[in-house]
């Protein structure tokens, strides 16, 4: 129980256990499912088999790039509002604005007064917010639901705090980062926390960077609830012979990739997989060409949970060069398999690698990644055994799916 009051704030702590008193969620996100999203499929999954109902509520769908097959499933299961069509959306809204004048007056003022503070402004955008609150507030109470959960504080949280607003259900929402906190006030994360009845963090940094922008007599509703995996879907599997490293994640920027190619030239020994795909596929590969490095690098692209799975079985470590993070769930999976982890002391990272576990690095040091892979490439194979054990063993006790989804529920209020 010392544990638990250490993840959730005092008031918002509930007693464990499972005692059939359950709340009728409805979750909501702006593009869901994704491939990079698994994890609200597992978190929706375990409240599940704790017996809660949740309602699956989307802007819009990425069905044309998911491959995974619980992803294609969890699609379907997903209501998607835009694909109504702008003219069957906006009459049930207005509906329920008629319905609901004072509160949807109340929640304009407040969709204007946020859309005022976005960068170059915003308004008509978010009305189009405001109208959409209407659908899913509509939603939710058809549903009979109790609680509104936003994943992100991006637009979808918006949309939850507008909705709450006008006569919808209580509501929370979940930031991960880093987006969010690269515009704080473009996105009115301060109004946001104000307003919620609860709001998760994914690790202790990202909480303290939400209580940046809020007054201290609000840091007691952000809690701190782990990202999870399902311990049985990644099972500890040997080490294979040689220094391979596997690296998981998007093409973009943020990711860093440009500069684990530059690291990767200054270590003859060490052979990389690229699992992803994104904007900057084109400059990553150039870059493999101008180093010579087209026998050492192989591109996978997009892979499916399987897919990902073969490859940090087919991998030494898992490396992480990014630059800007909240918590990667790929580090939690590659841990739950044995692996080692090198990646950028970044965000939460170095919450969950330690020496014990892998290297941490500083972000845009191409030497000191460097160093960190030939360091790894010349430790013996029996402490890289004892490094992944390590690894699995901290990540089982950290971010257990239904262990955090436990804490979850009791925010939401199960009793």
């Amino acid at each position: 129980m010392k544990r638990l009051a250490l993840t959730l704030p005092k008031r918002l702590a509930r007693t464990g256990g499972n005692s059939g008193v359950f709340v009728k969620l409805a979750y909501l996100v702006n593009t869901y499912p994704r491939a990079s999203h698994s994890f609200i499929r597992r978190e929706i999954a375990a409240l599940e088999r704790r017996g809660h109902e949740v309602l699956r509520l989307a802007m819009r769908s990425d069905r044309g790039g998911l491959k995974d097959p619980a992803d294609i499933a969890e699609d379907q299961r997903t209501q998607h509002l835009l694909e109504m069509g702008a003219v069957r959306l906006i009459g049930p809204a207005l509906g329920w604005v008629l319905r609901h004048p004072v509160g949807a007056l109340r929640a304009l003022r407040l969709a204007l007064r946020c859309g005022g503070r976005a960068e170059g402004g915003a308004r008509l955008r978010h009305v189009i917010y405001w109208l959409e609150a209407a659908e899913v507030a509509r939603r939710c109470k058809l549903a009979g639901v109790v609680h509104l959960h936003a994943h992100f504080g991006t637009n979808s949280a918006t949309v939850a705090m507008l909705a709450a607003e006008m006569g919808g259900s209580r509501w929370s929402f979940t930031v991960h980062g880093p987006e969010e906190f690269d515009a704080p006030v473009a996105l009115s994360l301060g109004e946001k926390i104000t307003r919620a009845g609860f709001v998760v963090a994914i690790s202790s940094f990202g909480r303290s960077q939400l209580c940046r922008w809020v007054d201290t007599g609000h840091w007691d509703k952000i809690a701190v609830v782990h990202c999870g995996i399902a311990p049985e879907r990644f099972a500890p599997v040997a080490l294979p012979q040689g220094p391979h490293l596997v690296a998981i994640g998007r093409f973009a920027p943020q990711k860093g990739f440009a500069l684990l190619i530059e690291a990767l030239a200054q270590v003859p020994e060490v052979r990389l997989s690229l699992v992803g795909d994104g904007e900057l596929r084109g400059q990553i590969a150039a870059a493999v060409a101008a180093h010579g490095l087209q026998d050492r690098v192989d591109f996978l692209g997009w892979q499916d949970e399987a897919g990902v799975t073969r490859a940090l079985a087919d991998a030494t470590a898992l490396v992480l060069p990014s630059f800007a993070e909240g918590l990667p769930v790929v580090i939690m999976e590659a841990m739950a398999m044995g692996r080692p982890v090198i990646a950028t002391a970044i965000a939460g990272v170095p919450e969950l690698v330690t020496p014990q576990t892998g290297w941490l690095v500083p972000a845009g040091d191409a030497g000191a990644l460097a160093e960190a892979m030939a360091t790894l490439a010349a430790t013996p194979p029996a402490r890289l055994a004892e490094m992944g054990t390590a690894a699995r063993a901290r990540v089982l006790d950290r971010h257990d799916i239904d262990r955090e989804a436990a804490r979850l529920a009791a925010l939401f209020g199960e009793t």
